[in-house]
């Protein structure tokens, strides 16, 4: 991991000072997402979409006219369900967290505005986790309870697209895919799986030229 963070810092480094002529540009976007988790060795249970939204910033760096490299923050709320299948009860998780992705852009002009299409890598870090079900109290998922690990590590690695198109006014729409690679799990990670899996879609606006 150390070894890629290097590569994206490299590859980062190489194109802001290509972009410096080419044009170094920013924008804002907000995001109505679906989330929920990818489960492996939890047979017994099912993890359902739950609606969320993000909000961040991005800056954009024009190594030429059709392609870019597009780092981002984004602060992002998530919910998802946890179902239990024999059952069918259910528990809330709900987390507020930070990513960081990098994208790799193309793009081409169609018609008065531009498409574009892009892929790379993301990091995540939480900042609160919690489920809830009816009955209970909120159960807070970072933290350490009787000394025992937390049942979710803050940390998250993954990969990202996106695809979208940007009018001649600077509004954007776009649509992405976000997958974690990172079991989510801290206190069982040994025994079984949860990957972060994010749907979105939502509008941006780019500042500059």
């Amino acid at each position: 991991m150390k070894r890629l963070v290097l590569s994206v810092a490299l590859v980062l480094g190489l194109g802001i000072a290509n972009a410096q002529a080419q044009g170094v540009l920013g924008g804002i976007k907000i995001d109505a997402t679906l989330s929920n988790f990818v489960l492996s060795d939890l047979d017994g249970m099912n993890s359902k979409f739950g609606a969320g939204v993000s909000v961040g910033g991005y800056t954009k760096l024009e190594i030429s006219e059709n392609f870019a490299l597009q780092p981002e923050i984004l602060l992002h709320y998530k919910n998802s369900k946890m179902e239990v299948k024999a059952t069918g009860a259910e528990t809330d998780f709900q987390y507020f967290g930070v990513e960081l992705p990098v994208y790799a852009v193309g793009q081409k002009t169609f018609g008065s505005g531009k498409g574009f299409i892009g892929a790379g890598p993301f990091v995540g870090f939480g900042i609160d986790a919690r489920y809830k079900a009816d009955g209970m109290k909120d159960v807070e998922l970072y933290k350490e309870y009787n000394s025992q690990k937390s049942e979710l590590q803050r940390w998250d690695f993954g990969v990202g697209a996106m695809v979208g198109y940007e009018f001649g006014s600077r509004l954007q729409i776009i649509g992405s895919w976000k997958i974690g690679v990172i079991n989510a799990l801290n206190a069982n990670k040994d025994n079984a799986g949860m990957l972060n899996n994010t749907f979105s879609l939502g509008l941006g606006y780019r500042f500059g030229k």
